[in-house]
């Protein structure tokens, strides 16, 4: 008997239960850390059984390497979506709002520090950040090179290229504020972000 073809509707179940249990999870690993968080407390959270869990990721470690993956495809579309400095800044200051509030669709600023501390241990969770952190680098890179007329910023790449190493210590700085000072004056770091911004990308 030939197996029944996977339909549509299945494939959206599937992604819906792979996208539950990665949002379990984060949880999990924000509230007890990575190595406390269980297989079982996940599921447990997800609201499904330990076996079902297993069905889509063998480990732990194999839902970190999922989240990597999903953070990639989001930090890549934030980039294709900028055209000038404001869209940057604004985009920097929606990121740092949705870490200081906890916003589920985002990697937790605390969970992106737990999975850099993992990384010094397990080489794939490694590999996959180095990748990913490289992928994200070359897309602001292209999109500062670019001409201005085609949406970019039209700077030197070789000017570009440390002005990306530049903005990466301030929005990683930024996670960590979010994590440790959630309540800083919005207005002063809105302004602050904004002045950055702008000379980051002047000429």
């Amino acid at each position: 008997m030939s197996p029944r073809p996977v339909s549509s509707k299945d494939t959206q179940r599937a992604e819906e239960q792979r996208e539950r249990i990665l949002c379990a999870a984060q949880q999990c690993f924000i509230r007890y850390g990575f190595h406390a968080a269980s297989m079982a407390s996940i599921a447990e959270t997800a609201r499904m059984s330990p076996g079902l869990v297993y069905r889509y990721f063998e480990n732990k470690s194999a839902i970190v390497l999922a989240i990597v993956e999903r953070q990639l495809r989001e930090r890549r579309a934030h980039v294709a979506r900028l055209h000038s400095s404001a869209d940057l800044s604004a985009s920097i200051l929606a990121t740092f709002e949705k870490w200081r509030t906890g916003d589920p669709t985002v990697v937790n600023p605390a969970l992106l520090l737990e999975m850099s501390a993992e990384a010094t241990r397990d080489p794939q969770i490694a590999e996959a950040l180095r990748s990913s952190d490289e992928q994200v680098f070359a897309d602001l890179r292209s999109w500062m090179v670019r001409g201005i007329e085609d949406g970019g910023m039209g700077l030197p790449p070789d000017v570009a290229e440390r002005r990306v190493i530049l903005l990466e210590f301030v929005v990683y700085g930024l996670a960590v504020i979010a994590a440790r000072q959630p309540g800083r004056a919005p207005e002063a770091l809105r302004e602050t972000i904004e002045a950055f911004v702008n000379r980051l990308l002047a000429p």
